[in-house]
C-alpha cells in the first residue's frame, strides 16, 4: 500500500509532537526545532531494507545512529516496520525527509 506524501507531515499534521519537542508559542508549526524525531518507514522485508533507510536518514541528520533503529517484522513475516527518530532542524528538513523516504523503491509506507 503506498500513500501519497502531501507535503506535510502525517505527524505534524495529526497533532502529535515529540516528547522533546516544545510547544511553539506561534501557530504556524506544532514542533519547535531542533528536536528527534520518530519516523516509521514499513516496506517489504527484504536483503538491504533497512540499510538502505539508514543511508537515506543519514543525508539529512549525518550523526544518526544506525543502532538506534527499531525493527518490527510483521506478524506473518512479509514486511518489516523500522522507527528511526531522527534530529530535525526545520520543518523542511523533515519535509525533504519525508519525500525522500516516500520516493525510495523500497518502501511502502511513512509515517
Amino acid at each position: 500500500m503506498m500513500t501519497e506524501f502531501t507535503g506535510r507531515t502525517p505527524s505534524a499534521a495529526a497533532g502529535a509532537v515529540p516528547s522533546d519537542c516544545a510547544m511553539p508559542i506561534s501557530s504556524e508549526s506544532l514542533i519547535v526545532y531542533p528536536c528527534d524525531f520518530p519516523i516509521k518507514v514499513m516496506g517489504l522485508a527484504q536483503d538491504g531494507f533497512r540499510e538502505a533507510i539508514v543511508r537515506v536518514v543519514r543525508e539529512f541528520d549525518p550523526g544518526f545512529d544506525p543502532d538506534s533503529v527499531e525493527v518490527r517484522p510483521s506478524s506473518g513475516g512479509k514486511y518489516l516496520g523500522l522507527t528511526l527518530t531522527v534530529r530535525v532542524h526545520s520543518r523542511a528538513q523533515l519535509d525533504d525527509l519525508y519525500r525522500a523516504l516516500h520516493g525510495h523503491k523500497m518502501v511502502s509506507v511513512v509515517l
